[in-house]
């Protein structure tokens, strides 16, 4: 469960970026969270990820208390999520697969468990056959599969994406939700912000809209 409790976030001068801010999201949600350019999307997921601190208020993540955690146990909180940006973030001198092993590298597995986990990832994202390839040689939809892939390897119970299919035509945008709506179905809890009014599905999927900092719908 994931609860924010009068949040208030700011960034020097004007109107805050996040302006008492209160919601909730149950375990296994699906939750777009919406809103034009500079309504608080993506400063809701760098704090739930303890990127951005925030001057009042309080955020519970599965428990964690975020605002009272420092640099010596941040990863408590940062383990159980998987972070997926709009410009993908790969590590362009590593293969595909490397840039999803590198994930579980960090956490210390073995290397059978690795390579076990990792080809599972690519296998679930339909990038098997990309797997030597460098990200410089994908299309855009095939970078950001890659970025999934990596989210996806360690099975978090919480996904934090940011405008996920900001770069994508239409048609990819869509076979990238698929993706989300199926790791939602094996359990986890997806935060997606987006700015796109096409690809939200209102009838299926919890949708928080927000506006100049503020929740305005949810």
């Amino acid at each position: 469960m994931i609860q924010l409790f009068n949040v208030v976030k700011n960034y020097g001068g004007g109107k805050p970026a996040l302006d008492d801010v209160s919601l909730t999201i149950e375990k296994g949600e699906f939750v777009f969270l919406t809103g034009p350019s500079g309504a608080g999307k993506s400063t809701i997921l760098k704090t739930l990820f303890g990127w951005e601190p925030f001057e009042s208020g309080q955020i519970l993540v599965q428990g964690i208390n975020v605002g009272r955690l420092d640099t010596r146990n941040i990863h408590t909180l940062r383990r159980s999520m998987g972070v997926i940006f709009q410009d993908y973030k790969l590590l362009q001198n590593k293969t595909v697969f490397e840039n999803v092993a590198f994930a579980l590298e960090v956490t210390n597995r073995d290397r059978k468990t690795i390579k076990f986990k990792t080809w599972e990832a690519l296998k679930n994202v339909g990038l098997t056959p990309k797997k030597d390839a460098l990200p410089a040689q994908l299309s855009g939809g095939e970078q950001q599969r890659v970025a999934i892939a990596r989210a996806m390897v360690n099975a978090p119970p919480i996904i934090l994406a940011d405008e996920p299919t900001g770069n994508l035509d239409q048609e990819i945008s869509y076979e990238i939700l698929k993706l989300f709506e199926e790791m939602n179905r094996n359990g986890a809890t997806i935060v997606f912000a987006t700015h796109s009014q096409e690809i939200l599905r209102p009838g299926k999927h919890r949708v928080i809209v927000l506006n100049r900092g503020k929740v305005v719908a949810s």
